[in-house]
C-alpha cells in the first residue's frame, strides 16, 4: 500500500515537473504579464491619486468651489480607474472588447437594478450644474437641514449646528424644494410681539423703535418695519421686522427677544397671554 502511494507521488511529481519543463515559456509568459498588470494596478493608482489631489488643488487654488471641485475629480478619479483596470485585464490575455461589451450588458442589469442609485448620480449632476447651494451654504432640504460640506456623486454632505452629519441621498434634495438661508447677504428677522389691549399703543411702539435703534448689528436700510399686525383674542399684536446681515441672524434675534421683554416689563407693558372667562350661574331651588 505504502509502495503504491510512494510510487504515485513520484510519478506526479515527475509529471508536473516534466510539464514545467515543457511549458517554461508559457509560465515566464503568464508571470511576466500578471506582474506586470498588478503593476499597472498599482501604478495606475497612485498616479489617479497623485492626480486628482492635484487637480483638486489647483480647482481650489483658483477659487473654484470646493464643491465642484470634489465632484468633478470624484468622476475623473473613477473613469481613470476603470481605465486602469481594462488595461491590466488586457495585459493578462482578456479581451477587452469582450470585456468591455460584457461590461457593458452588465451594466445594463445592474444599472436596471440600481435605478435609485442612477437617479441620484443624475441629480448630483444637475446639483453642480444648476448650483442652488454650494459648500458652506445652511440649507433646508429633503426634510432635513444643515450647512452643506459637500456634493459627491451619489449623496450630499450636511453638517447640523450640534454637529451632526447627514448623509442625503442627492435625488432627495432635487425632488423637493430647496430653502437656502446663506445665499442672499441680508436676512429679516419676523417677531411678533404680543401686548395687553389697555397698553399705550404709541408708548410701545416706541420703546420697540429704540431698541432697534439702539443695535448696531440691525442695517438702516431697508428700515424696520413695526407696524400693528393683528387684533387678536387676548392681545394686540404687533410685527417688528429688522434686516439684519444673515451671518448675524440669530444673535441679534435672540438679543431682540430679550431685550423686548425687559423693556417692557420696565415700562409697564404687559405682554398677555390667552385667558378664559368663566361665568357662574346660581340656580335657585324651587
Amino acid at each position: 500500500m505504502d509502495e503504491n502511494l510512494l510510487r504515485n507521488t513520484a510519478q506526479l511529481g515527475n509529471d508536473v515537473t516534466g510539464w514545467i519543463t515543457n511549458n517554461q515559456e508559457l509560465i515566464i509568459s503568464y508571470a511576466v504579464n500578471l506582474t506586470a498588470a498588478l503593476l499597472i494596478i498599482l501604478i495606475g493608482s497612485m498616479v489617479i491619486k497623485f492626480a486628482t489631489n492635484s487637480l483638486n488643488r489647483v480647482l481650489k487654488k483658483r477659487k473654484v468651489d470646493p464643491t465642484i471641485a470634489n465632484f468633478v475629480t470624484s468622476l475623473i478619479k473613477y473613469g481613470l480607474l476603470a481605465f486602469v483596470i481594462i488595461a491590466a485585464l488586457g495585459r493578462v490575455g482578456v479581451q477587452t472588447a469582450s470585456f468591455v461589451a460584457i461590461v457593458g450588458a452588465a451594466g445594463l442589469a445592474v444599472g436596471l437594478a440600481l435605478q435609485g442609485s442612477l437617479s441620484n448620480f443624475a441629480a448630483g449632476v444637475l446639483l453642480i450644474g444648476f448650483r442652488p447651494f454650494k459648500a458652506g451654504d445652511y440649507i433646508e432640504a429633503a426634510g432635513t437641514g444643515g450647512t452643506v460640506e459637500s456634493v459627491q456623486i451619489f449623496t450630499t454632505i450636511m453638517k447640523t449646528p450640534d454637529n451632526r452629519v447627514i448623509v442625503v441621498p442627492n435625488s432627495n434634495i432635487l425632488s423637493g424644494n430647496i430653502v437656502n438661508y446663506s445665499q442672499e447677504p441680508q436676512r429679516r428677522i419676523d417677531l411678533v410681539i404680543g401686548i395687553s389691549y389697555t397698553a399705550d399703543l404709541l408708548k410701545t411702539k416706541q420703546v420697540l423703535q429704540k431698541i432697534v435703534d439702539a443695535d448696531e448689528r440691525i442695517l438702516k436700510d431697508p428700515a424696520c418695519n413695526i407696524s400693528v399686525n393683528e387684533l387678536g383674542a387676548s392681545s394686540v399684536d404687533l410685527i417688528v421686522r429688522p434686516w439684519v446681515n444673515s451671518a448675524d441672524y440669530w444673535a441679534v434675534r435672540w438679543d431682540l427677544l430679550e431685550k423686548i421683554k425687559n423693556e417692557l416689563d420696565n415700562h409697564g407693558i404687559g405682554i398677555p397671554y390667552p385667558q378664559m372667562d368663566i361665568h357662574l350661574i346660581r340656580e335657585e331651588k324651587a
